[in-house]
């Protein structure tokens, strides 16, 4: 066995150490309650902070097959930070204003907002999903408490949907600050906002243009044309260093459905904190290959970046040398650029407004002090900077082809009537210091199973009372 199967073993027999199933009430801190709810199992969860420094908001992932018990569904788990304050009863004003589905006192912590997401559509959840403040170097205790309560509110931080806009779906993704959307399928569109607020829903419903909100709900800044816009995918299939293929430029381009590039549109999730879309590329004959792939977008709560993964189910390249591209377009009247270690930023100081519409209000603005976009492919990939000049000129990545066929980016937006991050400066700053967490995301480090004796079992409001 070589050194690093035994060091995987090791590692794994730990782990299986600290998953560990305890039947008496031997954990530490007290348990939680909130109403006649008073959960008699619980899963002590402890997260890592492998960094110095302080993170907000931090994504915590925690996939199924990990918990030493998972056979629950979205009402019969709440989350639960010890270290929060607890909540006090509502008030009768709250009462009514809300409903008896209003979080009422707690003791012993606060629940905080998760979500169960069923990544693949098989009817079971594959990965319970929340966020959390960390201090540097931090180790944190959650607790997941297990019984059914059907009371908990909260106020949605992430939208997603499939729209029908200009004549075509339209899927879309946002947080309260950026909306991302795919108004071509495979190179993602950006729209900017001045106030936090989620445009999802309104503009889809009432098919607005990007430059046509109202001042506060913000504007678009990128167009996408014929580029990689604020994020695209492709394959370099040749020696050229200049050449790419892209799905929605194939030889069959504009032949029809049965010949060209074809694409399904998903809502995984949406919202409250995280909100993902899944998109598949089908039938993509590029002429030096065929080939099929999934992408998951994702958008976090309070966050001017969304990520994405790639995954490749059909992969027949003709050369055994394909790589994968990852890019973003050079941004309309670029200034300046950052370009290292895996992340690419691309700025315009001054930059015109970008608006075809001259009954736009920010056509009495004419420049903006800057607008920017960014690109990450996460280290573990190793990605090689590649400019292209075609299709307008992109800042691409080329990332070597691994074993899974899959690799994962981050693209990220900002500009100068946001409401953080308000200079260049400020922006790549912003943008470095994500990467670097998300080249590190927060590690599980313990998943123990408690049970105590005293307690009783919530209601279950949708069972009729027996005799």
């Amino acid at each position: 066995m070589d050194l690093k199967r035994c060091e995987d073993k090791i590692i794994g027999m730990l782990f299986g150490m600290i998953v560990c199933f305890s039947s008496e009430a031997l954990a530490q801190g007290e348990w939680y309650t909130e109403g006649d709810y008073a959960p008699t199992t619980r899963i002590e969860v402890t997260i890592v902070n492998p960094l110095n420094i302080e993170r907000q908001d931090t994504p915590v992932s925690i996939h199924r097959p990990d918990l030493p018990f998972s056979n629950f569904g979205p009402r019969e788990v709440m989350v639960v930070d010890p270290d929060l304050p607890s909540r006090p009863e509502p008030t009768e004003e709250e009462r009514l204003r809300h409903g008896g589905h209003l979080t009422q006192e707690e003791t012993n912590g606060s629940a905080i907002p998760y979500q169960l997401d069923d990544l693949d559509r098989d009817g079971l959840w594959d990965e319970l999903f929340f966020v959390l403040d960390l201090m540097p170097r931090e180790t944190k205790t959650v607790y997941l408490y297990l019984g059914y309560n059907n009371r908990g509110k909260y106020v949605h931080k992430t939208f997603a949907a499939i729209g029908d806009y200009s004549r075509h779906p339209v899927p879309m993704w946002e947080s309260e600050v950026l909306t991302w959307k795919l108004f071509y399928p495979t190179d993602v569109d950006i729209q900017a906002k001045r106030e936090p607020i989620l445009n999802g829903y309104y503009s889809l419903v009432n098919n607005m243009s990007g430059y046509h909100f109202a001042y506060e709900r913000g504007t678009d800044i990128m167009t996408v044309g014929t580029s990689f816009g604020s994020g695209g995918i492709g394959l370099f299939e040749s020696a050229q260093r200049n050449f790419v293929s892209r799905p929605r430029f194939s030889p069959h381009r504009f032949s029809g459905p049965l010949e060209d590039t074809r694409y399904v549109f998903e809502v995984v999730s949406s919202g409250p904190i995280r909100s993902i879309v899944r998109v598949k590329t089908l039938n993509w004959r590029t002429g030096r290959g065929e080939y099929e792939l999934e992408q998951y977008y994702t958008a976090y709560k309070g966050k001017y970046y969304s990520t994405c993964q790639v995954s490749y189910g059909k992969w027949y390249p003709l050369n055994a040398k394909t790589n994968f591209a990852a890019g973003i377009r050079k941004i309309m009247f670029e200034t300046d650029n950052y370009i290292q270690d895996g992340v690419i930023i691309s700025t315009a100081r001054n930059m015109p407004v970008i608006d075809p519409n001259p009954e736009t209000i920010d056509r009495e603005r004419g420049t903006l002090d800057y607008a920017a976009v960014a690109l990450a492919v996460k280290e573990k990939y190793h990605p090689e900077y590649q400019f292209i000049s075609s299709f307008e000129g992109n800042h691409t990545f080329r990332i070597p082809v691994n074993g899974d066929r899959s690799y994962e980016y981050l693209i990220a937006a900002g500009w100068s009537d946001a409401p953080e991050y308000t200079t260049a400066e400020e922006f790549q700053q912003y943008v470095l210091d994500t990467v670097h967490e998300y080249n590190n995301p927060p590690r599980i480090a313990g998943l123990v199973m408690e049970e105590k004796e005293e307690g009783f079992k919530p209601i279950d409001y949708w069972t009729p009372p027996g005799p």
